[in-house]
């Protein structure tokens, strides 16, 4: 249908124009894509085999949704990318407040417009992109911002009663009318504002100060809900719920190599950046494995979940302090390092809520923690395990490693120290470079020296060497050399 030559009632009907509700819209476009094996929600990783079969039963089903997961679990971008499933174009009533069908009118306006032009009746187009509409629930959301109000002004302009519909300045969902609305933490939206959903989902009722006005909405809702909000702070009541018809359940990314997907596509970086800083392989795993000890740990809320935007951020952070020490050394290209890890505690202390233990210990002690258990955990896939018990005088894997700093008092690794230096520091401790030849022959040569800082940090978390920071940067040395100094 070109709607270009369309801007009249009568030259839609002459189209051959049918009316169609939201849900068959989304139902029939749905329908075409999955027979064509194109992707639906494209962009979003990890949910093939769990919430997008749910979402398109759901869809297919013509039913209104609840996603419910905790934070940072991609529940908006689902509702958003539904867009895509809508017609590109929508023609409307011309200065309807509503998006009132032409061929179905419901609201007084355009009900009085087409009986006085008929066939004239001026006819608008209204693009999927425009046809969605999102509200934040808070405490302070009023019934009127929802639903509507009476318009004092508009009923003495127009001298009519209170009880006119005419009077009425509508809310945000009845605007939202043949639209995608979604209400986001839908458990922080007060009891009585919960109630006032419920006929808009059922039968298409809206009461306004008490005066019943029969509205069939022509809606697609989408709630978003967080667990933690059952207890802490609400909940959808009953009834309402009742009235959802599926309520999906989402979760975090269940392996790194998806978690990695998702961060480097929602990553904001530049080409410079991207440019002059190389990110090891094993660099970007540890970085998603922090988030993965994070969910698991005995200092941060479980229910409150960990953000996949914690990883993004912490990504971001990586690349920025490598890149500023590139800057300060007044080079070009460099690659991240280990101590790097360090710049990206900002971006983990923010996302996380502490229980009463890790409160104790402080934020950005616990983020620390994170990076160190990430290494305990990745290390035995890269080296031979650590045992916690050993023989007395047995060789181990690590026996040269450790000797080494016995006899050469350990070294300092500062934090700006130039490419050149950091590199020969590293080369001086030569079986580490035995090491990596051994056990990891294959390892691409712009990978050696991250490989040889993860080696030591590992050591670290595994209690075969002392680390300490010092005001620049920080002092590696052996476990008994170091106990010595101290007293």
């Amino acid at each position: 249908m070109k709607i270009d030559t369309i801007t009249t009632l009568g030259e839609l009907k002459a189209a051959g124009y049918l009316s169609k509700s939201i849900k068959d819209e989304l139902r029939n476009n749905l329908r075409e894509k999955i027979k064509s094996g194109k992707p639906v929600f494209e962009g979003v990783h990890g949910f093939e085999n769990t919430v997008i079969p749910e979402l398109e039963r759901a869809i297919l089903s013509r039913h209104n949704i609840n996603l419910l997961g905790l934070r940072g679990q991609a529940k908006t971008r689902l509702a958003r990318l539904m867009i895509e499933l809508l017609d590109e174009y929508m023609p409307i009533v011309g200065g309807s407040e509503i998006n009132d069908d032409p061929l179905k009118p419901i609201s007084r306006f355009a009900k009085d417009l087409i009986a006085t032009e008929g066939d004239k009746t001026s006819i608008h187009w209204v693009h999927r992109s425009e046809r969605f509409f999102e509200k934040l629930a808070t405490p302070d959301v009023t019934v009127a911002d929802l639903i509507g109000d009476v318009d004092p002004i508009k009923a003495a302009n127009l001298k009519l009663s209170y009880a006119d519909d005419r009077v009425i300045h509508f809310g945000m969902i009845p605007r939202a009318n043949r639209c995608i609305f979604v209400i986001n933490e839908l458990p922080d939206l007060q009891a009585r504002i919960q109630v006032a959903l419920f006929n808009i989902l059922q039968e298409g009722d809206i009461q306004i100060r008490g005066f019943k006005l029969r509205m069939p909405l022509d809606m697609q809702f989408v709630f978003t809900a967080n667990p933690e909000d059952f207890t802490n702070r609400g909940s959808i009541v009953t009834p309402l719920k009742d009235r959802i018809g599926s309520q999906i359940l989402t979760h975090y990314p269940e392996t790194i190599k998806i978690a990695r997907t998702i961060t480097e596509q929602e990553a904001k970086l530049d080409l410079l950046q991207s440019d002059a800083v190389y990110v090891p392989s094993l660099a970007k795993d540890l970085l998603e494995q922090i988030s993965f000890e994070a969910r698991e740990s005995e200092y941060i809320d479980n229910k409150s979940g960990v953000s996949a935007r914690m990883s993004i951020t912490a990504f971001e952070n990586l690349l920025s302090t490598a890149e500023r020490r590139a800057l300060k050394s007044g080079i070009d290209k460099t690659s991240v390092r280990l101590s790097d890890f360090m710049g990206i505690i900002p971006a983990i202390t923010g996302k996380v809520e502490l229980v009463y233990e890790g409160e104790q210990e402080g934020a950005a002690v616990v983020a620390q923690h994170l990076i160190g258990d990430a290494i305990h955990t990745f290390f035995p896939a890269y080296f031979p395990k650590i045992e916690k018990l050993e023989k007395q005088d047995e060789k181990t894997a690590y026996s040269d490693l450790i000797e080494w700093f016995f006899t050469e008092s350990g070294f300092e690794l500062l934090d700006d120290c130039s490419d050149e230096e950091y590199k020969t520091i590293l080369d001086a401790i030569t079986p580490l470079s035995i090491l990596i030849k051994k056990y990891q022959p294959q390892l691409a040569k712009e990978d050696v020296y991250f490989m040889k800082e993860f080696i030591l940090w590992a050591l670290v978390e595994y209690h075969k060497l002392s680390k300490d920071r010092i005001s620049q940067g920080y002092q590696f040395s052996d476990m008994y050399g170091n106990y010595i100094n101290k007293l």
